[in-house]
């Protein structure tokens, strides 16, 4: 027997801590606003937005080929967007050209890069790089960085509908659906208003994502110094251990209840793979820069001067490391 067939007999067909979480997920947030809500409606709203950050943690996930072999199958456990904001097709998408490596940090060429272009940035009005300034501390981050990211997806991806994009209609068609199923329990069956659901569980749960992603890359020369490990943290449940980004990064088909493992075994090793770029905790971060900005706003190297981005397109079809089923796969930048 060839070592390729051991790994396809040892793969499970389902990972069943992500199916069985998935699950808890979705009942939590059914029994947070049928039962806890009439008597404890501020306590049922802060869970409840831990509960949207654990869906989109869950969400990030799916899109990387867990839990079973199936896109499919997969993309059903998050069919439902309690969190209401992303349309899951649209972050599989986006987040798997994030995950070139090569091309991490650029402003236009990665979708999850916080830095701007400078000639981008020079033509802003004064108001939105204020904004912006502000964005770029925590304490910014997590009270508005959940708005401007919203606010800037839905117009980009308007203008994208506008001009024909057939997949992004798609994406935000299903969403669609999705939403006309949980916008009702939400409105008439917990009996929570929609506006305050969005202003409370729906922030909330952005905020608390907008901690993990905050430091999570960092312009470097090198790719492998772009990507930060934070090595524990009360959080890391809630982010499904993606608080160990570089881990994440270097292994993406990993499921998330193997990477702290991974993690300790080659914890030196990792560390200097990523040159260092480690944090011990999250309140070591909120400590440094709660009011202080980490990075700058332009980028301090790439898009100095007009140009276009090379839109490479992510490799979705692709076989998972173990040529069990399709799986996304990060994206690979074009040659030069």
């Amino acid at each position: 027997m060839t070592g390729k067939s051991i790994k396809r007999r040892n793969t499970p067909a389902i990972e069943w801590p992500t199916a069985v979480l998935a699950f808890f997920c979705y009942g939590t947030w059914l029994a947070t606003g049928f039962l806890l809500w009439p008597s404890h409606p501020i306590v049922a709203l802060a869970l409840l937005g831990f509960i949207l950050a654990l869906q989109s943690s869950i969400m990030h996930e799916v899109l990387h080929g867990h839990p079973t072999r199936s896109a499919l199958i997969n993309e059903a456990f998050v069919f439902l967007p309690i969190g209401l904001v992303w349309p899951f097709r649209r972050f599989k998408t986006l987040h798997l050209r994030h995950h070139a490596d090569e091309r991490l940090t650029d402003p236009l060429d990665d979708p999850e890069s916080y830095y701007q272009a400078l000639w981008q940035h020079d033509d802003l009005p004064p108001t939105m790089k204020f904004l912006l300034k502000i964005n770029n501390t925590m304490a910014g981050r997590f009270f508005l960085g959940p708005w401007l990211s919203c606010i800037g997806f839905f117009i980009d991806d308007f203008k994208q509908m506008m001009a024909g994009d057939k997949a992004i209609r798609k994406a935000w068609l299903l969403h669609a659906i999705g939403l006309a199923i949980v916008a009702p329990i939400v409105q008439f069956g917990f009996g929570i208003p929609l506006w305050l659901y969005i202003l409370a569980p729906v922030w909330l749960g952005q905020s608390l994502i907008a901690i993990r992603t905050f430091a999570e890359h960092q312009w470097s020369e090198h790719p492998e110094g772009r990507t930060v490990i934070i090595e524990r943290s009360p959080l890391s449940f809630l982010f499904l251990n993606n608080n160990l980004h570089f881990v994440h990064h270097k292994t993406p088909t990993v499921a998330w209840y193997k990477l702290p493992k991974l993690f300790r075994e080659r914890r030196d090793e990792w560390l200097r793979m990523n040159n260092g770029y480690a944090y011990p905790n999250y309140f070591a971060l909120i400590k440094a820069y709660a009011f202080k900005a980490k990075e700058p706003i332009v980028h301090p190297v790439l898009r100095r001067a007009p140009e276009h981005g090379r839109a490479f397109k992510p490799r979705i079809r692709a076989r998972n490391i173990n040529g069990l089923g399709t799986a996304p796969v990060p994206a690979e930048p074009p040659k030069e």
